[in-house]
């Protein structure tokens, strides 16, 4: 087991850790026995001696720059640097001699001499390293002069008159909405230009000037931090030592005083952090080292983005109104259920048992989840139980269920850092997962191979310092037929692993799949006229996949939002296990999962037909568990999906939904159709944060409580379960898991859970996967991957090692059967959609950060082909319309996109991007076809008829009465 003082410690270093044979040295009199590598840095801080530094951090590699951390090593002359010496077997070395202890002080007289002293009242006063290693190394006076600050202006004046240079030196830059950038105070310690490389990998930071005139640039001359290539990740802030880089909460609020540990809220990369605060006010998030999702790295919005928590927008009292045109009346938590209940329990008397049903929230706990679930089988007496993973990964649960035995990834994240070559399929990770994106850009900077396929060329394409081997830029909908043409070519040039599969799958299927897709009309000479992409592309890159070494696969929403998602997915793996890469570090099949928890909802029972672990409701010895534990008999037909209940809304029989956590009507496809599902309902209850789209046709609204509110578990897309901790009480009186207690309660349940732990106890007790999993094990271990169970009392970093879950692995034939939606005179072009970095799913949370300085407004881009063809000009108003409907957007001519195929996100409710997409989906589970919609673009004044007409029925539906004198 790693050592609980490795999991909690997160003090800095100074240098990475290493791997290596044991080495003992002696510092000051005292052994050490550390890895072979480790620096003479890193050594002593195990011994709890703490040599100053100013430009060394344990996140970066050693740099040697700051001179303070110079030590004595017997039988070696002068002073080397601490963190760029490694150890050698029986070194002695001296950290505190006279000499060292003279140099330092000598070195941090020059470092302050060309600071500002302004300490007392400088934001950085009391979390300043530059402070700290002048308390450290003793320094009381400064011999040296700074030079007269006018001067130096006057200096700079007259060079940016020459054209010689192009700013005052003490000129401060607060464009960047979270941080503020101060030169006057900057070191030239290289921290943040070397965490933008190595962390980041974004390459925006470099050091400009020589001498005094040494400044941190974040680009060209005319480029401030807001408008350069920076992504606001904040590794730059977290590196740097002195106020120079500094978040605007923490100049504003003060020092943080007290912290505590939890998981972001957004992606399904599953960030741990530090959130810090005085009193019950939040400071800063900053992102834990000891994560092992996120290794203390973090991306804009999980950094920064978390003042949604504590918006004006937010609702902190329950809410209820008779009919959907009139205004909200504010009531009581007793009265809101009490009204809440008696709808539901009478709908289902006069429409029947089956007439009501729930949506649970990927963005909620996994206790809460569970509850939630457990409302529909337990209170409601049925199985109508769905979750936004319909819309997203339900393909990946049918896909690696079939194939592999289980619904989830095989690796973890730090997996990435063994392989040789990586595809991308249909994910933007950049965008959508951008911690996991940094993590792979280092990779490939390493040397590793990536190949990326998607029909827009994604930021790993080409970007600093990375470039993929090859970009597949396919036609949108041909996925299977790619991922075919692939295979072809493994199977027809021997480069199958005849080993792995003849030892880990079953052979008869394997031969019956390899006759099927060794047909000539597999190859990628005859696919090239479906996908688009050249025969010779892709049999570079399936030579290149099959013998590169290593091999991953990482996809995304590009690859389960179609009407073949399904088939996709099984493609995908028997890709792997042609080639043999599933099982160890390096290679895998990898969902990149959309929200925070959509893995966890999908573990604990979110879907109709499926109890918690993936166990299906017709199996009469799983119902008998939860039926022995809930006290109830479960229903053994299968419920309702999302789509079928709002079809059955709209004819008539399904009358009452209770969604915690999710916006339906703007996340899900056809929106003219979830609205029309919505209005034919009798009792719709949301529970959520602000009055979002779907609660324009709600009766009852139930306050929600952020993840800075509430205690539980989060997993992640690695299978990571991660604690959330409660950082502030709830701003609404209830965490989300009492509000779905109390209304079980107000509909005759006996639960009496005090504490989310002891939900958790009742999901180890019932689900085999989470069967050891404990609040105590994970403050013990920090995170555990499931399975966690007496085979596996640790996790599961690894799925598959010693053969499948299913037994053997299973080849399943993927014959490509196009879409039905089709191009055509009317229709000439193809919809895709997806996300963009500074904003997160429907944009609930982030639209109402500073995150909207990114993006205030969703965009079309276009390639410039078609807009000239149709008269379109950058930033032109367009009319964006499908089968489905019609909306109007501004466009954004690009070329990331190919002739024929245009892109938009689906951030702002204003745009609804999901009026134009159809009703079209996935063969197996349902999930939408949101990457496929024949559209066609015109030019247009501004917003259509139908968005004015939608804009005010949501105004009217967001009234709230005066409350009651």
């Amino acid at each position: 087991m790693t050592s609980l003082s490795t999991i909690h410690d997160d003090r800095d270093f100074g240098t990475p850790e290493r791997q290596g044979a044991p080495i003992t040295v002696t510092i000051d009199g005292f052994d050490v026995t550390v890895p072979d590598g480790t620096s003479v840095m890193r050594a002593a801080s195990h011994l709890d001696i703490d040599i100053p530094k100013l430009c060394a951090t344990d996140s970066l590699e050693a740099f040697g720059s700051c001179r303070l951390c110079v030590v004595e090593i017997e039988g070696r002359k002068g002073t080397p640097s601490s963190c760029t010496t490694p150890v050698a077997q029986g070194m002695v070395i001296k950290t505190q001699s006279e000499h060292v202890r003279k140099i330092r002080k000598g070195v941090m007289e020059l470092y302050i001499s060309d600071h500002p002293l302004d300490c007392l009242t400088c934001s950085a006063n009391g979390d300043c390293e530059l402070q700290d290693m002048a308390g450290a190394v003793g320094l009381r006076d400064v011999r040296y002069k700074a030079p007269d600050q006018s001067t130096i202006a006057n200096h700079f004046t007259a060079r940016n008159n020459t054209g010689e240079a192009n700013r005052l030196w003490t000129a401060k830059d607060d464009s960047n909405p979270y941080f503020s950038y101060d030169p006057s105070k900057c070191i030239v310690c290289s921290r943040c230009v070397r965490a933008c490389e190595e962390v980041q990998g974004t390459f925006a930071l470099t050091i400009e000037g020589r001498g005094f005139d040494s400044r941190v640039s974040a680009g060209t001359a005319l480029d401030s931090f807001l408008s350069s290539d920076c992504v606001s990740c904040g590794a730059c802030v977290q590196a740097c030592p002195t106020a120079t880089l500094q978040e605007k909460s923490v100049i504003e609020l003060g020092t943080p005083q007290r912290s505590v540990v939890t998981t972001c809220a957004y992606c399904g990369v599953g960030c741990s952090f530090k959130a810090e605060l005085n009193g019950d006010q939040m400071v800063r998030m900053v992102p834990y080292k000891n994560g092992k999702a996120n290794r203390g790295h973090s991306c804009v919005k999980g950094r920064f983005a978390y003042g949604y928590a504590q918006h004006k927008d937010r609702i902190l009292k329950p809410m209820i109104r008779d009919h959907i045109d009139e205004p909200w009346r504010e009531v009581s938590w007793d009265e809101a259920l009490g009204f809440a209940a008696r709808k539901m329990r009478g709908l289902q008397k006069t429409y029947g048992p089956k007439s009501i049903g729930v949506i649970t929230s990927s963005r909620c706990t996994n206790e809460e989840t569970f509850l939630v679930q457990k409302l529909a089988r337990a209170v409601f007496g049925n199985n109508n139980t769905d979750t936004c993973a319909r819309v997203c990964h339900s393909p990946t649960g049918y896909g690696l269920g079939q194939t592999f035995g289980t619904s989830a990834g095989t690796q973890d994240f730090d997996s990435v850092e063994q392989t040789d070559v990586a595809i991308v399929i249909g994910a933007n990770p950049t965008d959508g997962h951008p911690v996991f994106a940094s993590r792979l850009k280092k990779r490939l900077r390493a040397g590793a191979k990536l190949i990326v396929i998607d029909p827009r060329r994604i930021d790993l394409v080409k970007s600093a310092h990375i470039k993929a081997s090859h970009h597949l830029a396919l036609r949108p909908g041909t996925n299977v037929a790619l991922v075919s043409a692939m295979t072809h070519v493994i199977i027809t040039e021997g480069m199958v692993n005849e080993a792995f599969i003849r030892a880990k799958c079953d052979w008869d299927e394997y031969c019956q799949y390899a006759d099927f897709i060794s047909d000539a009309r597999h190859s990628p000479e005859q696919t090239e006229a479906l996908t688009g992409v050249p025969a010779k592309e892709v049999r570079l890159a399936a030579r290149l996949y099959a013998t590169g070494g290593k091999g991953s696969i990482y996809y995304g929403l590009g690859v389960t939002e179609h009407s073949q998602g399904s088939t996709t997915v099984m493609g995908i793996a028997n890709l792997a296990m042609l080639t043999g890469n599933i099982g160890s570090d390096g290679v895998g099949v990898n969902p990149l999962r959309g929200q925070n928890n959509v893995q966890g909802a999908c573990d604990m029972g979110s879907f109709p037909h499926e109890l918690p672990g993936y166990r299906h409701v017709k199996g009469k010895e799983a119902r008998q568990i939860f039926e022995d534990a809930w006290g109830v008999d479960i229903d053994p037909e299968p419920g309702l999906r999302i789509p079928n209940m709002l079809d059955a809304a709209v004819d008539g029989s399904f009358k009452g939904l209770y969604c915690q956590g999710e916006d339906i009507l703007q996340s899900d496809p056809d929106t003219k159709h979830v609205a029309a599902g919505l209005a034919a309902m009798e009792c719709v209850i949301v529970h959520d944060l602000f009055l979002n789209e779907t609660a324009n046709y709600a009766h009852v609204f139930l306050p929600g409580s952020s993840f800075l509110e509430k205690d539980g578990t989060f997993t992640n897309a690695e299978r990571r379960i991660n604690r959330v901790r409660e950082v502030m009480k709830p701003l609404n009186g209830y965490a989300d898991w009492q509000v779905t207690q109390l209304l079980a309660n107000a509909m005759g349940a006996q639960w009496s859970y005090k504490h989310p732990s002891e939900i958790m106890a009742e999901i180890a007790a019932t689900t085999p996967s989470f069967a050891n999993v404990t609040y105590d094990l994970l403050e013990e271990m920090g995170s555990i991957q499931w399975p966690c169970n007496d085979a596996y009392p640790e996790g599961s970093p690894i799925m598959h090692v010693d053969g499948f879950v299913r037994g053997k692995g299973r080849f399943i034939v993927t014959e490509y059967v196009a879409t039905d939606e089709k191009t055509g005179p009317r229709f000439p072009l193809l919809l895709t959609t997806g996300r963009i970095l500074s904003q997160y799913n429907v944009g609930a949370q982030t639209r109402r950060t500073q995150n909207v300085v990114w993006h205030e407004e969703d965009r079309l881009e276009i390639h410039p082909h078609d807009a000239e063809v149709r008269g379109v000009k950058d930033g032109d108003w367009v009319r964006l319309a499908s089968r489905s409907g019609g909306t109007s957007l501004r466009a954004t001519i690009t070329d990331r996109v190919s002739p024929g195929v245009v892109y938009t996100t689906f951030h702002h409710p204003d745009t609804q991007a999901n009026v134009v997409t159809t009703d079209f989906s996935d063969w197996a589970t349902n999930c939408p076809e949101y990457k496929v919609t024949a559209v066609q673009v015109s030019p247009s004044n501004g917003p259509t008829e139908w968005q004015d007409d939608y804009a005010a029925q949501a105004t009217r539906a967001r009234r709230i009465a005066p409350a009651a004198e």
